[in-house]
């Protein structure tokens, strides 16, 4: 399990600007059975540490006092540099599953697209899952190497879960095909799924939230 060390932060509202200026990030710490706690953290390391985890998977979070693992809860980002302005690290109980939204990431060429002149339509580019928060996977690849034929599909059953994670989008729900050219407008002018919000809400500290946005 990867490590993320931080500091304790005193900064509130207009000053978390000078942290960001000297490459820190402003961070809260919470859980059902943890006191918030006001962090700051590397940018870079926060960077290289979130693109191996997402959002989906435990860290060990390093506090002045402990090891804790958490999840990765919520990031907000610049909306004109696009760089890490707060983060929100969520400590879950070990022993309850929770419900998370995974990525599927397609890995490989489909035959049917190389040799017919197909089209890979990616239906479902993330799916719900239950698991314990130890066993909950980064994201889950799907090879499309056997879509040889326009009639073969991937199916929701068809996705590896790995031990203890249970999809719960249907079973029989399409993933992935390839159509032919003539169907190509047809299938993407279908209605795309909305994209399923955690079900494991958990109540965040707002005021401090809102009082750390950097100003405009």
């Amino acid at each position: 399990m990867l490590k993320l060390s931080t500091a304790p932060r005193t900064e509130r509202g207009r000053k978390t600007g000078t942290m960001r200026k000297a490459g820190s990030i402003p961070a809260v710490l919470y859980g059902p059975v943890l006191s918030t706690l006001s962090l700051s953290v590397g940018e870079k390391e926060f960077e290289k540490v979130y693109q191996e985890v997402g959002s989906s998977s435990l860290l060990n979070l390093g506090t002045e006092e402990k090891t804790i693992p958490v999840l990765i809860r919520e990031v907000q980002r610049d909306p004109v540099s696009s760089k890490v302005i707060h983060v929100d690290f969520y400590q879950p109980p070990l022993d309850k599953k929770i419900e998370v939204t995974i990525p599927i990431v397609f890995e490989g060429e489909a035959p049917a697209v190389k040799d017919f002149g197909g089209t890979l339509i990616k239906n479902i580019q993330e799916v719900q899952v239950r698991a314990f928060p130890q066993n909950l996977p980064h994201e889950i690849k799907v090879q499309v190497v056997g879509l040889t034929t326009f009639e073969h599909k991937i199916l929701v059953k068809d996705l590896f879960q790995g031990e203890g994670v249970e999809i719960l989008a249907k079973p029989e729900d399409i993933v992935a095909q390839v159509v032919p050219p003539e169907k190509v407008e047809e299938e993407l002018a279908k209605p795309v799924e909305e994209k399923v919000e955690d079900v494991a809400k958990v109540e965040k500290p707002k005021k401090e939230e809102a009082a750390e946005q950097p100003k405009k």
